[in-house]
């Protein structure tokens, strides 16, 4: 059964379905709503004035970047994991021979 998710953007609250298969709704809207907070922040502390869009869209483009840094990490540390894994399997093989 899908749930009904609200998040408040800019003043309004908009609600969309999510799929029973979304992981933490809430946790998802908290993130995108801290990181709008945040972009809006950092704009009024340089007097630059930004539609809701451009806003919205530095937010998602923001959370896409963390987003891909922790996947490179993540990549990178399996594929340590794997050697390392790889290296003490050798060693164990070479001492029961």
């Amino acid at each position: 059964m899908d749930k009904i998710v609200t998040i408040e953007l800019f003043g309004q609250n908009h609600s969309f379905k999510a799929d029973d298969n979304v992981y933490d709704a809430g946790e998802i809207v908290a993130l995108l709503t801290r990181e709008v907070a945040s972009v809006n922040e950092q704009l009024s502390d340089n007097k630059k004035k930004m539609n809701n869009i451009a806003i919205l869209t530095l937010a998602a483009l923001n959370i896409t970047s963390e987003y891909i840094k922790l996947r490179r990490h993540h990549a990178d540390s399996v594929e340590k994991i794997s050697e390392r894994s790889d290296s003490l399997v050798n060693m164990i093989d070479m001492h029961l021979q």
